[in-house]
């Protein structure tokens, strides 16, 4: 009997089926490495670990469903996340041929599938509707206010063209509440309801933008209300006298009309405009001037009309003309650029280019980058990206335990209101200056007001080593009358504990609870914000930890009560990977302070090894390890610009672009502006996947008109 004959009758003993072996008799290279060293835990007698099951892998032609698991598997072995630390590790001679082999299969299955995701049409949200319509009519104060612009900019400092960020900038922050919210915008326009973020990524992505009819009522009336608006006049509009103000007597009526709706629709439906909808909108003000109104009133309707149109509301592209994916139109490729940097739709320049067929050309496309990336209007970019990125809106409720931590509410304020601040500045600087990413990580100067100097210079010491204090807070903190404006200075940071978007007071205050800090928590969002692989959610039925011990029980560590869950099966996995991210900040207390002890005296252990490779013995070693997989975080960074950029989860075949863009950027450190002008030069931001639907299928049309639209 021949050797695969005996390991087949094996399998079927031991409950697997193990599948057909190859046509020579012989089993593949892959499948026999599969079988030796992680059949056992995922498939083998029905034990099928973290849901995978790889009995099959590498036993017959690869397909397209496959490269999902393929690049799991490739993220698993190549990080050392299996094997498990408790298994034999893989020979390394094993290990490289095992990588080879699973990354060819990968390319192969990536290759059966389209080189780019689908991105379906989908309505502005919020935050793009709003700059849109600022752009649109030129407007010289807000359309309504945004809540979730975390930081506002107050006497200008956001100016990137300078290539600096200022030494000092004065914001203002939405914990400030309803004196942040007070701004110079239109009277009598609401907004409508926020988009909130997806599950896995931004409040931009395609699938979560949805238009409801009672929202698409909602957007007739808002049209309305912002070109009726008491504040829509002259002085805040600036297209008003090329456009609303009432032409002189000599000018021939309908070829006024024309040389006016025809530039203003085409910046709003993003295309030039045919001449069938010219004609339907010059009918419309006709009709609005033949029933008793003024030329401005019937302007400001067919304005209301053009913004409540689905073809100003919808992001849409055209479907492909042949076999998908092919490159997006110039036209398109306007709008997702200035989309991406500026929240709103493309500018005179930008159409131009595109309406020419200019704009796709790699040198114009990078001009172009670098023209966006120096307007002021990058400003949005950042009031957007980079708060979703690091979640940083779950600032906005934290509640510390006022007994406790005092300190943290400042009448009917918090200290919130400066610590979302910091990684936000920091963010800012890195993008205006073009600075290497690992500045983010292990930052050597940061942004801070009088109340973050006091507040870290308050925890239990100036260096490791020093006794607890967090039980004696200071009774005021400098920079707590500062309310309605914070002042923030650049300084070089001399405690590398503290600095970049992983140790300031912000992430690691939202990462804890009232009384303690949370170890999962923590290494939950590091694994998800910073290298962009986020666990998986737990099983319902694991009780929550204590806030504190029951009496008569001994007073134990977060790491010795997190053990009895270790001990479950089906959460070993994921402790594994983000126990020691979490623990590593565990000498941050629940506001973001240094201590070396917990409250019952037990010392802080914060040991712990990074990607089963790189131990580590306190934070400033942690942070270390991180810089020397630096890469990693870039990658995982690039995954989420990319999202981001794409408005649309990413499919495996954008792994490829990821590893192209890195391979662009290294060299250089992956400087942030060059990350994004290698995002915009990337296949999926210059293609799109968009077959067209059976004729049978319901679709919205993005060139119809509303009731109230002509």
């Amino acid at each position: 009997m021949s050797h695969c004959v005996v390991r087949w009758w094996m399998a079927i003993l031991l409950g697997g089926a193990w599948p057909a072996v190859a046509a020579s008799g012989e089993e593949p290279a892959l499948a026999t490495t599969l079988r030796d060293y992680c059949v056992e835990c995922h498939g083998q007698g029905g034990e099928i670990n973290g849901e995978v099951d790889l009995r099959t892998v590498g036993q017959a032609p690869v397909t397209m469903g496959e490269a999902r698991l393929l690049q799991r598997m490739l993220d698993a072995i190549e990080h050392r996340e299996m094997p498990p630390p408790e298994a034999a590790p893989l020979p390394a001679a094993t290990r490289s041929s095992l990588l080879a082999e699973l990354q060819q299969r990968w390319q192969q299955a990536v290759q059966l599938q389209s080189s780019t995701g689908q991105a379906p049409m989908r309505r502005m949200n919020r935050f793009q509707y709003h700059n849109a319509v600022i752009d649109l009519f030129q407007l010289q104060c807000e359309v309504f206010t945004l809540p979730e612009r975390m930081l506002r900019e107050h006497q200008n400092y956001f100016q990137p063209a300078t290539g600096v960020l200022p030494e000092r900038v004065i914001v203002g922050s939405r914990p400030l509440g309803k004196s942040q919210l007070i701004e110079p915008r239109l009277d009598g326009v609401a907004a409508f309801p926020q988009d909130l973020r997806a599950e896995h990524g931004f409040d931009n992505q395609a699938d979560h933008l949805s238009l409801s009819p009672l929202l698409m009522e909602a957007f007739l009336k808002l049209g309305q209300s912002i070109t009726h608006s008491p504040d829509f006049t002259p002085q805040t509009v600036g297209i008003w006298d090329d456009f609303f103000a009432p032409p002189s007597a000599t000018e021939e009526l309908s070829h006024t009309l024309a040389t006016r709706l025809d530039p203003f629709l085409s910046r709003a439906f993003r295309r030039p405009v045919d001449q069938s909808t010219l004609d339907r909108y010059c009918e419309f003000v006709n009709r609005e001037l033949q029933s008793g109104l003024d030329f401005t009133a019937a302007m400001r309707s067919a304005a209301a009309a053009a913004i409540a149109s689905p073809r100003f509301l919808y992001l849409y592209e055209q479907a492909n003309q042949g076999q998908p994916p092919e490159a997006v139109s110039d036209l398109e490729l306007a709008t997702r650029l200035s989309l991406f940097l500026w929240g709103s739709i493309p500018d005179d320049r930008l159409l131009s280019l595109a309406a020419t067929g200019q704009l796709h050309a790699p040198d114009t496309l990078r001009g172009e980058v670098a023209r966006l990336l120096r307007d002021d209007k990058l400003k949005r970019f950042c009031d957007s990206f980079p708060s979703q990125w690091l979640q940083l809106e779950r600032i906005i409720s934290s509640l510390p335990d006022p007994d406790r931590y005092p300190e943290f509410y400042i009448a009917k304020y918090r200290a919130s209101m400066h610590m979302m601040v910091e990684p936000l500045l920091l963010f800012e600087a890195v993008l205006i200056e073009n600075l290497p990413l690992k500045q983010l990580l292990d930052a050597d100067f940061t942004y801070r007001s009088r109340l973050l100097d006091a507040w870290y210079a308050a925890d239990s010491a100036t260096a490791p080593g020093a006794a607890d204090s967090a039980s004696t807070p200071p009774a005021a903190l400098p920079g707590q009358t500062e309310v309605t404006t914070l002042v923030f200075r650049r300084q070089p940071v001399t405690d590398r504990r503290y600095g970049g978007v992983i140790t300031n007071a912000a992430v690691l205050t939202m990462t804890s609870g009232r009384n303690r800090t949370q170890p999962i928590t923590r290494g939950a969002w590091l694994a998800t914000a910073i290298f962009n692989d986020p666990p998986p959610p737990p099983p319902a039925d694991v009780p929550p930890l204590p806030e504190t011990p029951a009496a008569g029980e001994p007073a134990l560590t977060l790491r010795e009560q997190l053990t009895a869950h270790r001990q479950r099966a089906d959460c070993r996995g994921c402790h594994e990977r983000i126990d020691p991210l979490g623990f590593a900040l565990e000498n941050f207390d629940p506001v973001g302070r240094w201590r070396e002890c917990y409250d019952n005296g037990r010392a802080v252990d914060a040991s712990g090894k990074l990607f089963h490779e790189h131990a580590f013995g306190d934070v400033l070693q942690f942070k270390q390890a991180i810089v020397a997989e630096q890469a990693r975080f870039a990658r995982g960074f690039v995954g989420h610009l990319l999202a981001y950029a794409v408005a649309r989860p990413l499919e495996p075949s954008d792994r490829l672009a990821v590893d192209q863009i890195l391979a662009a950027t290294a060299d250089e450190g992956y400087r942030l502006q060059s990350l994004i002008e290698q995002v915009v030069l990337s296949e999926p931001f210059r293609h799109k996947y968009n077959p067209s639907l059976p004729s049978t299928t319901a679709t919205v049309n993005p060139s119809a008109t509303p009731q109230a639209a002509p």
